[in-house]
């Protein structure tokens, strides 16, 4: 009986241990089967993953700032291209001194106080094996020395980059512009913005065509250790590298423009009047870009803008000046549009208008007679347009000055350009809270007064009477990037709207402009052009600075050449040419010149002869009875 009691319990904790073996070995299963399905998961299902975070970890992706795009003449010639940069970097890591490292390159390459203080915190905020740059954009014989002296320098590393280069220094410094760092606030979505060194645009084209010149960025995958030090190149990736931007400078033409200026402050622009392309674009003095390039220092800093000529403003587009006598011919239009004056209406000018309690001069004390629009263009008389304003108002004034590009930007591919000022008498109630005042419209009719415009304005102006009347628009880039001569042949008339503006009095106002180039009275005539084939027609101007006084016309008025430079008149000259067929237009400003008859005008000449002599098709042949010395002879300051 206690035998089989026994059995029982035996077998009861028998199966009691089997229940619990069973249980356990269960539960072992179940984890083991979880762990092996956690395993396979993360082994075969998301391999592909995971291998990407490990090769992420070993490999990094560098990107490789492309090859920035070339700036090109109208005939290929490189305008702003991309030249070796030779630099000199430390690895901390491996120099045992950096001071005394810095200190013997120092006797070999200039390395100032400046660039040792940052080249030090430049090592303190980064990795002891990360290169710092010490100087850049090296002579080949400083890169040559330095690499002489390699084994002597611990830690130095020699390198080969790339940098903006700007051969033609100011002469195109601000059509073209300059590249400069990024700042914080032009940081944008474009990762290349981040890499150290990379430089954009900051003004003219440079600017306006940075992300079409910048390309795109390549990469290389570069292996590292756990510290994060390369290793080796697995793989590079050229970028693609920016496009090139065609301008329709001449460049040959600019280099003749910007040294026919001398010492002189002022501008020119030249434009053909039938395609609107520009081949000249001056602003001088200029700058050198190359100093923005590659780190402009304090005192060349100071110098730019301390010069009272102003070398860092475009005087072509951000220049605004009363345009004088330039502003005549459109006035005598605008007069006879509104039928206030006729072709055959005329004017006596004893040298003085009365208005008023006001009497307004003319600049030829004397007078000059009895006056029509020809003859008072070509004199530039300032008392037949005194009554012509006066007769037509200044909103008719405007009217026509803003068909001829007046008074708003001309949009053309330039940072900054001004819009200059066409006043009206709903202008200045708003702008300044006063009425128009009467005499103020004969003050507006000799481009005095509040009229402003820059010089690209007044060529256009000139280009849209020169081709009868068609509202030609300046470009400074070609829009298909081909290189030579245009190749659309059509005439302005078969490219742009037409004006509305009568073609006989078009032609009265040109004919004007060819007398002032003619002798005997014309105010240009000793700045003329005396081949036939090149012939010039144009219109002076001089616009005061300063008021002349009431005592100062009681006792003698003082020659510009007496003032201090910045009391002198500025002298300017709109011309066109050829004016058997016109092709081409023309404007020149020179800041404080005095006369526009012996300061701009000889400079328009030269450069519209040279514009047009570029053109081999031309064969020229002398005016009769004009000689060249004649042509070469300065005339007298003679006004307007």
């Amino acid at each position: 009986m206690a035998g089989l009691t026994m059995n029982r319990r035996d077998n009861d904790l028998q199966r009691i241990f089997t229940r619990r073996a069973l249980l356990l070995g269960s539960v072992q299963l179940a984890l083991f089967g979880t762990l092996a399905g956690r395993l396979y998961y993360l082994q075969v299902i998301e391999s592909d993953k995971y291998q990407l975070l490990a090769e992420e970890n070993r490999i990094n992706m560098r990107l490789l700032p492309p090859r920035r795009g070339r700036i090109l003449d109208r005939n290929g010639v490189e305008l702003a291209s991309n030249r070796r940069n030779y630099r000199v970097l430390i690895v901390a890591e491996q120099t045992p001194n950096v001071d005394a490292t810095l200190e013997a390159l120092s006797k070999l390459i200039n390395v100032d106080d400046v660039q040792r203080q940052r080249v030090k915190r430049e090592i303190e905020r980064r990795r002891k094996f990360v290169p710092v740059m010490v100087a850049e954009n090296l002579s080949w014989e400083d890169f040559a020395k330095v690499n002489l002296h390699s084994l002597d320098l611990p830690g130095v590393q020699l390198d080969v980059g790339e940098t903006r280069d700007y051969p033609f220094g100011e002469t195109f410094s601000h059509v073209i512009g300059y590249v400069g760092a990024v700042s914080e606030a032009e940081l944008g979505d474009d990762p290349l913005l981040e890499l150290p060194g990379f430089r954009i645009g900051k003004s003219g084209i440079e600017r306006i065509y940075d992300e079409k010149l910048r390309g795109r960025a390549g990469h290389s995958q570069i292996e590292v250790n756990a510290f994060g030090r390369a290793i080796r190149e697995l793989a590079r990736h050229e970028g693609q590298p920016g496009d090139d931007v065609v301008l329709t400078i001449d460049s040959e033409l600019q280099r003749v423009a910007m040294e026919r200026f001398g010492d002189e402050s002022g501008a020119a622009v030249v434009m053909d009047i039938h395609t609107g392309d520009v081949l000249a674009l001056v602003s001088n003095p200029g700058f050198d870009p190359n100093w923005f390039n590659v780190g402009i220092t304090s005192a060349q800093w100071r110098q730019l803008n301390t010069d009272k000529f102003k070398p860092l403003i475009n005087k072509a587009v951000q220049g605004t000046y009363p345009p004088g006598s330039t502003f005549k011919m459109l006035v005598g239009m605008a007069a006879l549009e509104a039928g206030t004056m006729s072709p055959d209406t005329r004017v006596f000018c004893p040298g003085h208008m009365e208005f008023g309690n006001n009497r307004f001069h003319c600049w030829k004390k004397g007078g000059h007679g009895s006056m029509n629009l020809v003859s008072a263009i070509e004199e530039s008389c300032d008392v037949y347009f005194y009554e012509a304003a006066k007769r037509t108002g200044v909103d008719k004034i405007a009217e026509m000055a803003r068909r001829l590009g007046l008074g708003a930007p001309t949009e053309i591919d330039q940072t900054g350009e001004r819009r200059g000022l066409i006043p009206t008498r709903e202008w200045k109630r708003g702008a300044l809270g006063q009425p128009w005042h009467p005499g103020e419209n004969l003050v507006t009719g000799i481009g005095q007064g509040y009229v402003l415009a820059t010089p690209l304005q007044l060529c256009v102006m000139v280009s849209r009477l020169a081709n009868h009347g068609y509202a030609v628009t300046p470009r400074l880039v070609r829009p298909d990037g081909a290189l030579g001569p245009e190749p659309d042949p059509r005439p302005a008339s078969q490219r742009w709207p037409k004006l509305d503006i009568r073609r006989d009095h078009l032609d009265l106002a040109l004919e004007g402009m060819i007398r002032v180039t003619t002798p005997p009275r014309g105010t240009a005539q000793r700045a003329r052009i005396t081949l036939a084939e090149y012939a010039m027609a144009g219109k002076t101007g001089s616009s005061q600075v300063r008021r002349i006084s009431k005592a100062e016309r009681d006792t003698r008025v003082r020659k510009n050449e007496e003032k201090p430079w910045e009391e002198r008149d500025h002298a300017l000259f709109v011309a066109y040419a050829p004016v058997h067929a016109p092709r081409y237009a023309c404007a020149v400003i020179v800041e404080h010149g005095g006369g526009g008859s012996t300061a701009a005008a000889p400079i328009a000449r030269d450069i519209m002869l040279e514009v047009q002599k570029r053109d081999p098709s031309r064969k020229p042949r002398e005016v009769p009875g004009v000689t060249t010395a004649a042509r070469q002879r300065r005339d007298p300051e003679n006004g307007g």
